[in-house]
Parts: structure tokens; sequence; C-alpha cells
């Protein structure tokens, strides 16, 4: 069930007191999107990738630099687990409540069971500003690491940080 209302994403960061840089701009599905319009925004952008194990039991989003282009072959042989391949629209709107392009880290306020495991490329510790959708890609919200690292403790989300192989 999609679950995409940004009013309310906004009420949980007033809540908690979590300030942000907002952006609005046309419908951006994918980050190649995002280079035609060549938007100027501040903070890192991401990709974000909702994954499964080949089993269908796990189910993972990982948050990358956009211009990575991960090895998920080779991740999943790090992560000793079996073949990691992308969730199905379905498992997304599942999981996280989102359309294909609105996955961000926000998303995880909508995985209310944590039921999705929060997988952070360890390349952006030191990004200290963050590009976001907030559950829609109409929009994009700039958040702190720190803020974010409150957000998903308010969510039940545990991010780890994992070395992320490149093609």
């Amino acid at each position: 069930m999609i679950r995409n209302n940004p009013d309310s994403l906004q009420v949980t960061m007033e809540r908690l007191g979590i300030s942000y840089l907002d952006y609005e701009h046309p419908a951006l599905h994918t980050c190649d999107d995002a280079d035609r319009l060549s938007l100027e925004r501040q903070g890192c952008r991401l990709k974000n990738l909702f994954l499964r194990d080949n089993y269908g039991k796990r189910h993972f989003l990982l948050i990358v630099p956009a211009d990575k282009k991960v090895d998920l072959k080779a991740l999943s042989k790090s992560q000793a687990l079996s073949r990691l391949g992308f969730a199905s629209q379905e498992r997304l709107a599942k999981y996280l409540g989102v359309e294909q392009g609105c996955v961000s880290a926000l998303a995880t306020a909508n995985d209310e069971q944590n039921l999705v495991e929060l997988w952070l490329d360890e390349s952006l510790q030191q990004e200290a500003l963050w590009q976001c959708h907030p559950l829609v890609n109409t929009k994009t919200w700039v958040l702190s690491l720190d803020d974010l690292k409150r957000f998903w403790f308010q969510t039940g989300h545990q991010p780890s940080w994992v070395t992320v192989p490149s093609l």
C-alpha cells in the first residue's frame, strides 16, 4: 500500500525538532533524471536501492553515492547472503510504502514493523548533508546526517555501515 504523505512526514520532523532545506522540482525517477535537469541542490546526491535476498525473506534499503555502480554479486558474497536482487514494485509498496523513484532514507518511516534493514555505504559517513525524497519524487529535502540518525532511531532502524563493492 502506498503511504506517500510528505505532510505527515513533515509533522514528524517538526515533532523531532529536525529542520531541512526543501526543494521542489519536476518528478525525478532516477539519478539520470536529476542529471538531465542539472538541478542545483545542497548536500550529497544519493542512490537508493531496495533489495531482497534470493528467497525474498530479507529486505534491504541500500544507500550509496549517486554515481556509484554497485556490484550486487560481490555485495551478496561480502554480506554472506544468497544472491541479492532488486525487489519488485509490489514489495516496495508493501514494505516502504512508496512508489518506484520515491525511495529514500525517509521511507523507513513507513516500515513500522522494521522488516527492512538499512545499509549505508561507508563512504557516506563523511557527508554532512544528505538529499532525500520525502516519500514523493517531486521534492528533495536536505538533512544533516546527525538529524537522519535521530530520525532512524525514532523509526527503530539501526543503520549498518557497509563496504559496498563497485563494478
